[in-house]
């Protein structure tokens, strides 16, 4: 059945919608599907949490999402526009606009550089000025539980959790419309894993954004609004009422059977 009514996050009108997305790669002499006439809806102003083990296509489906790659077959809408029949041109606008996506393996900043000018870097084709980009960044920064001493540190220089503090600060300076997050847990402690899960949450609350978040650690989504379940190319979801949701309708969450 397709999700009728509100789209995933809560909202009365869909920020995302992928219809009937399809994504295949070579294997070989074969070829694997990695998503399957998935369609979806994700609503304005609310969270959704996607699991899957490793090698699901959680990650292909956020990429898919975000407009970073284009389906084999399907559309996939962002505001009502069509992102497939974007010019790549276009796609790059979206993402360094509205959009904004967020992956523990984009990490390649200059180890000279600083994290408050790593930040603003991040908000260069914005039009703000150089102190009005600086501005913005150290408060994202403070925001994100980083202090003053700490923007000014080489970015070469710190740990694995204040990466990710940076990589999110980066994210939220463009102040994006939707925060597409791939596995947001590569950190050493269970406790630190928690800590940066919730600040995620709290902040894209704060800044009124919609967030998308997937990872194979089913702590690291607990307090999105939807969670939804991605394997053998299909995905389904629970919504906040607890009634099971059906993508494609030959799939159901967790291996039990929707009563629709």
């Amino acid at each position: 059945m397709r999700h009728a009514g509100r789209g995933l996050g809560g909202a009365e009108a869909p920020l995302v919608e992928l219809a009937n997305v399809s994504k295949r790669f070579p294997d070989g002499s074969r070829e694997t599907v990695v998503l399957d006439e998935v369609s979806l809806e994700i609503g304005r102003g609310g969270s959704v949490g996607i699991y899957g083990k490793r090698r699901s296509g959680k990650s292909t489906l956020l990429r898919i999402a975000a407009g970073i790659e284009l389906p084999d077959a399907g559309t996939v809408c962002f505001e009502g526009r069509d992102v497939t029949r974007m010019t790549t041109g276009d796609r790059g606008r979206l993402l360094r606009g509205t959009i904004a996506f967020m992956a523990a393996g984009d990490w390649r900043p200059n180890p000279r550089e600083s994290v408050v000018d790593h930040v603003v870097t991040s908000v260069g084709s914005t039009g703000l000025t150089v102190r009005e980009a600086k501005r913005r960044a150290l408060r994202v920064l403070d925001q994100v539980s980083m202090t003053a001493a700490d923007a000014e540190e080489p970015t070469g220089s710190l740990s694995l959790v204040d990466r990710a503090r940076v990589m999110l600060a980066r994210a939220l300076v463009r102040e994006p419309r939707l925060l597409v997050v791939d596995e947001p847990t590569a950190m050493p402690s269970l406790s630190d894993r928690e800590k940066f899960c919730a600040l995620l949450r709290s902040a894209t609350r704060e800044q009124d954004m919609t967030l998308v978040v997937a990872s194979e650690e089913m702590a690291a989504l607990q307090g999105t609004g939807v969670l939804i379940s991605i394997a053998d190319g299909g995905v389904c979801t629970t919504e906040e009422s607890g009634k099971v949701v059906r993508f494609p309708p030959r799939r159901a969450a967790f291996g039990e059977r929707s009563s629709s």
